[in-house]
């Protein structure tokens, strides 16, 4: 990946699958894959911020994009390094300086409906009815059918093991056809995304013309994270939360869901999307 010449960090990846012995519904001996799951306690400034439990897959990146989406820092530009330890399970970040008061965006907590229980601080809620997103751009639902495609055909952890949670995100190339930018899968959706999120800030990539797909729910604090990298479109196989579409609505955000193979259904803000002629 690219990174900007100021930030030092790690390249921390671990095995994410590993091989076990079960025995099966007959007592035979059986050998099978799992997904690892780390804890990963986040250092900022040598203060303890937050443990997340990830599969680390990329634990620079879902630090990254955690301080970002908690806006616990400003720009990666005020990152010097950071250096995650599996040894102490740790991951120790440096800035080169810090304009952002932890103690009052830590001071109010919010545990969410995330696999494994994710975490939002400060008044991100409130900090929503501030932002709209632009309308705009278009997205033609043959681009959506070969995004979904895309997906079903890569190579995942969860095929092979099954109990993570993916995102990935696309950018729209025109001529109704779609690139995927980046794969995550995580124990956590919430992890995943804020992989994702890191991944985008240090690539200093704009979310206007991008897709972003999650094989989980559609719930307030994907839409938030969504809004967040400025991305029109959220996309998922699975369902959507009362909350994430009333947020949505209130931000402009197309939501799809139910999305496999050609189907899908849209909850919020249609007009992005251009239908097939006889469709």
């Amino acid at each position: 990946m690219a990174l900007p010449h100021k930030i030092q960090m790690s390249n921390a990846s671990v095995p994410l699958v590993h091989e076990v012995e079960i025995l099966d519904e007959a007592g035979r001996l059986k050998t099978t894959h799992i997904p690892g799951e780390r804890p990963l306690t986040i250092y900022l400034d040598k203060r303890e911020v937050v443990t997340l439990m990830t599969l680390g897959s990329a634990p620079e990146a879902l630090v990254l994009g955690y301080l970002r989406n908690q806006r616990l820092v400003e720009s990666v530009d005020d990152i010097e390094s950071i250096q995650v330890d599996w040894e102490t399970d740790s991951a120790a970040v440096k800035t080169w300086r810090s304009t952002v008061d932890i103690d009052a965006l830590t001071s109010k907590r919010v545990v969410t409906t995330g696999c494994g229980q994710g975490t939002m601080f400060g008044g991100l809620m409130e900090d929503m009815a501030q932002i709209r997103l632009p309308d705009g751009p278009e997205l033609a639902q043959e681009a959506i059918v070969e995004l979904v495609d895309a997906i079903r055909v890569h190579d995942t952890i969860y095929k092979q093991s099954g109990s993570v949670h993916a995102c990935a995100v696309f950018e729209s190339t025109g001529n109704q056809q779609v690139r995927l930018l980046h794969f995550i899968e995580d124990v956590g959706r919430h992890n995943a995304v804020d992989s994702i999120s890191g991944l985008m800030w240090l690539d200093n990539k704009s979310g206007r013309d991008l897709i972003f797909f999650t094989t989980g729910r559609l719930t307030s604090e994907m839409v938030i994270k969504g809004v967040q990298m400025g991305i029109p479109f959220l996309l998922t196989r699975s369902g959507v939360t009362l909350m994430g579409l009333e947020l949505a609505r209130k931000t402009n955000l197309t939501l799809l869901s139910r999305c496999s193979g050609k189907h899908f259904e849209i909850y919020n803000a249609p007009e992005r999307v251009i239908f097939s002629k006889g469709s």
